[in-house]
């Protein structure tokens, strides 16, 4: 048992018996962390140096390398991300914006399990009921626990007291997973630190790791996100889980993206897209074209083109509007791409594709509310700008994609067949990609220079 605390410089390493803001040995600011310190030692005794006991070696070849067992949350889109569902044993972060959707999510992955205990130390048990009915969730296997002390949650989780059936005296340990909204919420005795400091996170996390993996049993932990767009907490918190999970969307829109940042049991390329609805968080499928408005009028300045996320496709619509600036300097705004990769790709089209852009206002913006920062929307961002400023729409079955150089070539991408043949299938049949075009200006050339 901890009988007292230390403070560890997470440069240098040196320890402190008590916090202060510049490491002495260092010199470094704020890197002081607290942690508990363990000793064996009685007092009076001198203390012994513990050789450890004699651990087997393994051939790796020798060893079982058993399949997974995947538990399906029962979410489509959850599963995606994970990689197919969630493994026993796996601990799992996800993290995301204030009001993005992470309690309404876990919530529904409660109601799709068999046996789940819900850890809160956030909301109340009665505020999260109300949420429940909101949502219809009405899960009689469900248990609730209102706690943040980290001790006594995986004390109670590891006593008898966890009844699963209606049943009195059954008990059934067999968990199907394990929910702590959220893990900066929680903290334990041992530390004097205040619940979501550095070594309150990291210590609680690692307690609730090592419970998860001794007992073969899920764990999700919630995670908050600061204004920087970081998880709050010590950048370890990322290493000692197996799965990051990173939830985003805009609060405006009911688009919502769950991407996996880091997976010890999957891909890292899946994305699971959803759509918040007034009965929770709904999985979309089939989102192709979940960001193009069906049966628009053909308009100058509107282009498709396809981006990958994970291993599938999705059509987005890039709309540019170019308009003769009153101001000294012309404007560019770019909502849904990087906007120094727009100065650069108007600087392509003035130089490489004699565009003159320099007293045009320029506007553009992805359709959608959908971020691209993909470079193979690069061609249609180009035809988007060009088409605008010659006022000349494209083809209605016309869809682009390519990265532009700075000479004006166009340069493959990932996975090009694959966008070709899913546009083919989706309706395009114009297509413009760096296996038809080789530089930029043939491309305008052809498409909006036509009488």
């Amino acid at each position: 048992m901890a009988n007292s605390t230390i403070f560890v410089c997470q440069q240098c390493g040196n320890e402190f018996s008590k916090w202060q803001g510049k490491c002495s040995f260092c010199g470094e600011w704020n890197s002081l962390v607290e942690t508990a310190k363990f000793t064996n030692a009685k007092k009076g005794n001198a203390k012994k140096i513990n050789s450890g006991r004699k651990l087997e070696i393994q051939k790796l070849t020798d060893i079982k390398a058993d399949q997974m067992q995947r538990i399906t949350t029962g979410i489509s889109e959850l599963d995606r991300a994970l990689g197919g569902g969630m493994v026993t044993g796996q601990v799992i972060l996800i993290a995301g914006e204030p009001g993005i959707g992470k309690s309404t999510l876990l919530l529904q992955v409660a109601n799709s399990l068999q046996s789940t205990v819900y850890v809160s130390g956030e909301e109340s048990a009665s505020q999260t009921a109300i949420r429940a009915k909101r949502l219809g969730i009405n899960n009689k296997s469900i248990q609730f626990l209102e706690s943040t002390d980290v001790d006594e949650i995986i004390g109670t989780l590891m006593a008898d007291g966890l009844q699963t059936t209606d049943k009195p005296n059954a008990v059934d340990h067999r968990l199907s997973a394990v929910i702590v909204d959220s893990i900066q919420t929680m903290s334990t005795p041992d530390l004097t630190g205040l619940a979501g400091s550095v070594g309150q996170v990291r210590e609680c996390a690692f307690r609730l790791l090592k419970f998860a993996k001794a007992n073969n049993v899920p764990l999700i932990l919630v995670g908050h996100v600061t204004k920087e767009g970081t998880v709050a907490g010590p950048a370890v918190l990322a290493h000692i889980v197996d799965t990051v999970l990173w939830f985003e969307g805009d609060k405006q829109s009911n688009l919502r993206l769950l991407r996996s940042v880091k997976n010890r049991f999957g891909a890292t390329d899946e994305v699971g897209i959803f759509s918040m609805e007034d009965k929770g968080l709904v999985s979309l499928d089939n989102p192709e074209k979940l960001f193009l408005e069906q049966d628009k009028t053909n308009v100058a300045g509107s282009v498709v083109s396809i981006l990958m996320e994970g291993t599938r496709s999705i059509l987005i619509e890039i709309q540019s509007l170019v308009v003769p600036t009153k101001m000294p300097f012309p404007r560019r705004v770019a909502q849904g791409i990087d906007s120094r990769r727009l100065e650069m790709l108007l600087a392509v089209l003035f130089r490489r594709a004699g565009v003159p852009l320099y007293d045009m206002d320029v506007f553009v913006n992805v359709a959608g509310g959908i971020k691209a920062n993909d470079p193979s929307v690069d061609l249609a961002i180009c035809l988007s700008i060009a088409s605008a400023f010659f006022d000349k729409p494209l083809p209605k079955k016309f869809l682009c994609f390519g990265e532009v150089g700075l000479s004006g070539e166009i340069r493959k991408v990932q996975f090009q067949e694959k966008r070709a043949k899913d546009a083919k299938r989706l309706g395009f049949g114009d297509i413009a990609t760096s296996s038809e075009f080789k530089y930029l200006p043939q491309v305008i050339h052809n498409y909006l220079s036509k009488k």
